[in-house]
C-alpha cells in the first residue's frame, strides 16, 4: 500500500505519542524524535504490502461471485458429462 493513502495525521499522532513516552530529561529532543518516529513509520508501513479495507472488501466479494460462478459451471460440467457417458453406453 502507498502510504499517501494513509492519513498522516495518524503518523503524527503515533510519533507524538511515542516522543510523549520518554524521560523527562529527554523531553527536549522529543521535536526531533517525533520527526524520525514519523519517518521510521512512514518508510515502514511503506514496505508493507498493505491494502485498504475498501479493496480487501471488494476483492472479497469479487472472490464470492467467481465461487458462485465456478460451482454453477462444476454442475454444468458433471451434467454435460453424465449425458455423454449416458449416450455412449446406448449407443
Amino acid at each position: 500500500m502507498d502510504t499517501s493513502m494513509i492519513d498522516p495525521k495518524l503518523f503524527d499522532d503515533l510519533a507524538h505519542k511515542l516522543a510523549g513516552t520518554l524521560p523527562p530529561g529527554l523531553q527536549e529532543l522529543q521535536q526531533d524524535l517525533e520527526k524520525n518516529f514519523r519517518a521510521t513509520l512512514q518508510s515502514a508501513l511503506g514496505k508493507l504490502d498493505l491494502v485498504t479495507r475498501e479493496e480487501f472488501d471488494a476483492q472479497s466479494e469479487l472472490l464470492a461471485r467467481s465461487r458462485i460462478k465456478l460451482e454453477a459451471l462444476e454442475k454444468q460440467l458433471a451434467e454435460l458429462e453424465r449425458k455423454l457417458a449416458a449416450s455412449q453406453t446406448d449407443t
